[in-house]
C-alpha cells in the first residue's frame, strides 16, 4: 500500500494493559504512519482503522474486548471500508477465537509480529476476508520498527522482550515468549538518538528488566547499562521497570546510588509476604530475601521511594499468610503499591490449584491492605514537607490543573507534585524548583511559587512539536506511574501487570 492510497485513511489505537503494551502501541502508530495513515483527531466520529492492543492478564480482559468490538458493529456498517484489528497478548492467546466470536474483525495479529500490521490490513482489504497471523516467536526486535512517540521529553526504551520466569499466576511468558536481550550498543544508540531529539528522561523497559544480560552471557550487564546511561550528556533522568527480586543484585544497587541521573526510585514487586505462598507462586525468593533488598537499597539511597505489586487471595492464602504480607508492608514502608485481587487465568497452574479463596474473604483482606498502605503512603509523603525538589514538568499529569491554575510534574523519586503556575513561562520537560507545603496519600503540593525554573532542551523539543498543529494523541506516554490505581480502586488482577512480575 502506498502513502497516496492511504493518505485519507485515519487510524485509532486503543491500548489496554502494561507499559510494554503502551510502547508496542507507539510502534503500531509508527508503522501505520510510515504506511501513509493519519491519526484520527480526538473529536472525530470514528476512524477508518481501529486497532485494539490487548492485555490478557486480567480476568475480565475477554469481556472488555468483545464489549468494545460489539460497539463498533453499527459504526462499521455505516462506514464503508472501515477495518478493525486486534493485536497484543489476548490476540496471541485466543487466535482464531476472536474472529469466531467477532466475525466483523478484519485482522488478528500477535505479540511477535507487530511489524506485519500494515501488510495484514492491506491483505484483508484486497482479499475481503479476515487475516489471522500469529507468529510463535519474535520475528524482529520491536525497537527496529518505526515508532511514533507520544512524549517529546520522556521515552520508553526496551532492553529485552519476553520472560524466563514460571510464576504460577502469570500467563505472560506463554504470550511474550522467552527473554531475548538487545545488544547494549543498540540500546545506548537509541538512548543517544532520543537525547539528540530532546528527550531528557528515559525508562528502560523489560518484562524482567534486571535479568537483562542472561541472554547475552553477562550477569552484571544491567548495572553496566545504568552506568553507561549516566555518561550520556543531556540525559537528565533514568528509570527502569520492572525488576524481579531474584535477579536484583548488589551491583545494580551500587550503580543506582553512584550514577547521578539514575533516579532514587524503585518498583520492586512483592506479590506476597508469605514465604509459603511465594514458593507456591514459584517466585524464587522469600520474605527475608525481599526485606534484605529493601534494607540495602535504603542504606545506599536513604530517600529512595519504593513501590510494589501485591496479590491478595492467591489460592491457599490463609489469614496467617495475609498477616505476613501486612508485616512486609509495615517493614518496607512503600511509597505506593499496586494491589490486586487474585483472579484465575486459564492456562496458568494457579487456576487449577486447590484452596481458591472465597471472593468475600479476598475483598475484605484487600480492603484492609489498601487501608494500611494508604496510611503508610500518606505518612511517607508527609516526610517530604519542607523539602525543596526539582520537578520535571509533565503534560497531562494533573487532571485538575486548568481549574486550580497549577502545573504538575514528577520529583526525582517519581512522586507526583502539583505546584502554583503564577504566570510561569514553563513547558513540559522543563525543571521547576519548588518547596513542598502539603502532602496527600498520592500527591504532593507546593503552594508557593517556584523558586527557579530551568529551561531544558526537552522543553524546547516540546515547544517545537507543538508549534504546528499535531494529530491528537491516542495513547499518552508521559511518565510511567506507580501506586494504587485511582480509576479502578477495586480492580482485580494477577499481580501488577505484564512488566511487574
Amino acid at each position: 500500500m502506498t502513502a497516496q492510497d492511504t493518505q485519507t485513511r485515519s487510524y485509532e489505537i486503543r491500548t489496554f494493559g502494561c507499559q510494554m503494551n503502551v510502547h508496542d502501541s507507539e510502534r503500531m502508530a509508527g508503522l501505520l504512519e510510515d504506511a501513509g495513515y493519519v491519526r484520527a483527531p480526538a473529536d472525530a466520529d470514528g476512524a477508518d482503522v481501529v486497532v485494539f492492543n490487548t492485555c490478557a492478564v486480567r480476568e475480565n480482559a475477554d469481556n472488555r474486548l468483545y464489549g468494545n468490538l460489539g460497539q463498533l458493529v453499527p459504526k462499521k456498517a455505516a462506514r464503508p471500508g472501515m477495518q478493525i484489528a486486534v493485536g497484543g497478548c489476548l490476540a496471541q492467546k485466543d487466535r482464531d477465537t476472536i474472529t469466531r466470536k467477532a466475525p466483523w474483525v478484519d485482522v488478528v495479529f500477535g505479540t511477535h509480529n507487530v511489524g506485519k500490521l500494515p501488510v495484514l490490513l492491506e491483505r484483508a482489504r484486497v482479499e475481503n476476508e479476515a487475516q489471522v497471523e500469529i507468529a510463535e516467536s519474535l520475528e524482529a526486535f520491536p525497537s527496529t520498527l518505526p515508532t511514533r512517540r507520544e512524549s517529546a521529553y520522556a521515552a520508553w526504551v526496551s532492553v529485552s522482550v519476553g520472560c524466563n520466569n514460571t510464576c504460577t499466576f502469570c500467563i505472560v511468558p506463554q504470550l511474550r515468549g522467552k527473554e531475548k536481550d538487545r545488544r547494549p550498543g543498540d540500546i545506548l544508540a537509541e538512548v543517544e538518538a532520543l537525547v539528540d531529539e530532546g528527550v531528557s528522561e528515559i525508562t528502560l523497559l523489560g518484562q524482567n528488566v534486571n535479568a537483562y544480560g542472561s541472554d547475552i552471557g553477562d550477569r552484571e550487564a544491567f548495572g553496566k547499562l545504568l552506568r553507561a546511561c549516566g555518561r550520556i550528556d543531556g540525559l537528565e533522568r533514568v528509570r527502569f521497570t520492572s525488576p524481579h527480586p531474584r535477579d536484583f543484585t548488589d551491583d545494580v544497587i551500587a550503580a543506582m546510588a553512584e550514577t547521578p541521573n539514575v533516579m532514587p526510585q524503585l518498583h520492586m514487586p512483592l506479590q506476597s509476604g508469605s514465604s509459603r505462598l511465594l514458593k507456591a507462586m514459584r517466585r524464587s525468593y522469600r520474605q527475608e530475601r525481599y526485606l534484605d533488598i529493601i534494607e540495602k537499597v535504603r542504606a545506599a539511597m536513604p530517600e529512595a521511594a519504593i513501590s510494589t505489586d501485591i496479590i491478595v487471595g492467591f489460592p491457599g492464602e490463609t489469614e496467617e499468610d495475609f498477616q505476613e504480607t501486612l508485616h512486609v508492608v509495615r517493614e518496607a514502608r512503600f511509597a505506593q503499591a499496586f494491589t490486586f485481587q487474585y483472579s484465575k487465568r486459564p492456562g496458568t497452574p494457579a487456576a487449577e490449584m486447590d484452596g481458591q479463596v472465597p471472593k468475600a474473604v479476598v475483598q475484605e483482606r484487600y480492603e484492609r491492605l489498601v487501608e494500611l498502605q494508604e496510611e503508610i503512603s500518606w505518612a511517607e509523603n508527609k516526610r517530604q514537607l519542607g523539602r525543596t525538589l526539582e520537578v520535571m514538568v509533565a503534560e497531562g499529569e494533573g487532571r485538575k490543573d486548568g481549574a486550580t491554575r497549577r502545573l504538575s510534574g514528577r520529583a526525582p523519586d517519581n512522586r507526583l507534585v502539583h505546584f502554583a503556575a503564577d504566570g510561569l513561562s514553563v513547558r513540559p520537560g522543563d525543571l521547576a524548583t519548588v518547596e513542598i507545603t502539603y502532602a496527600a496519600p498520592h500527591h504532593l503540593l507546593a503552594e508557593g511559587p517556584a523558586s527557579a525554573v530551568r529551561r531544558t532542551r526537552a522543553g524546547d523539543a516540546w515547544e517545537r512539536r507543538n508549534a504546528a498543529p499535531q494529530p491528537a494523541p491516542g495513547v499518552l506516554l508521559g511518565l510511567p506511574t506507580v501506586g494504587v490505581p485511582t480509576a479502578e480502586p477495586a480492580a482485580s488482577g494477577t499481580g501488577g501487570g505484564c512488566t511487574a512480575c
